[in-house]
């Protein structure tokens, strides 16, 4: 065959038609910005999907815990109502009913100590009666005092 080209072709190839080698540098550049956008997409669905669990982490939350389960659900579920119930329960500032409740129990469990019937948390030293008994009667009068309180 001869090498000649032909004289309708043109002479100079646009970029994009491969060579004679068989190289093809437009499929591998879009090759690669095809997997660049595939791992910035997936980057971005990440970022977007763990949204409601960084904004409850970052104010500090109660319902923190609930908000990351509900996050792992809608990812394994693709139900979307889970992601959006997460992002409005990481918005929403839920109050504190803990801690006025713990600190009822504790003064409970102080009065229930201080209750009658129950064993003293510090003995009462019994001095000896020195001037007539006195002092016995005052520290008998002083346990019935404190198991009133």
């Amino acid at each position: 065959m001869s090498e000649q080209i032909h004289p309708l072709a043109p002479h100079h190839l646009p970029f994009f038609i491969p060579g004679p080698d068989g190289s093809d540098t437009l499929m591998v550049v879009m090759g690669i910005f095809l997997v660049g956008v595939i791992l910035w997409v997936g980057t971005l669905y990440w970022k977007l999907h763990s949204l409601p669990e960084r904004m409850a982490h970052r104010t500090h939350k109660l319902q923190f815990e609930i908000v990351a389960v509900l996050g792992l659900i809608s990812l394994f579920t693709h139900m979307h109502i889970f992601w959006i119930a997460g992002l409005l329960l990481a918005m929403i500032d839920l109050p504190d009913f803990s801690t006025p409740l713990r600190s009822i129990a504790g003064s409970v469990e102080r009065i229930a100590d201080a209750a009658p019937g129950t064993p003293e948390a510090e003995p009462i030293s019994e001095a000896p009666a020195t001037s007539g008994g006195k002092s016995g009667a005052r520290s008998a009068a002083k346990e019935e005092v404190r198991s009133h309180a």
